[in-house]
């Protein structure tokens, strides 16, 4: 009965630390940049776009094209970062435990 006790309170706490894991992620604020610092995307760790920075230099008719591609690409390389650290934090986090590989925290 002690060890049911002991796991049921090694559960909680581990509860706790994914929920402030979660809100650490959550308050991330992450750069992704394309063309050499033309275009420089902020997100928070949820994704959400925070700022939008365009070199103006870009904002000719005929580089509306290369600009889109810019942002997305900017876009992609800060999300990518957000989940590089979220990643990081889940494995720090999760360290010991017998954790399926592939398998993806938080849920």
């Amino acid at each position: 009965m002690r060890d049911i006790m002991g796991m049921m309170g090694k559960v909680k706490e581990m509860q706790a630390k994914m929920e402030k894991m979660q809100a650490d992620i959550a308050a991330l604020d992450v750069e992704g940049t394309s063309g050499g610092g033309l275009v420089t995307v902020r997100l928070n760790g949820k994704g959400e776009m925070l700022g939008l920075k365009i070199d103006p230099s870009l904002f000719k008719e005929d580089d509306v094209e290369i600009l889109e591609d810019l942002i997305i690409a900017a876009h992609k390389a800060a999300k990518e970062r957000a989940e590089q650290i979220a990643a990081e934090k889940t494995r720090e986090l999760t360290a010991g435990l017998p954790i399926p590989p592939g398998m993806k925290l938080p849920f």
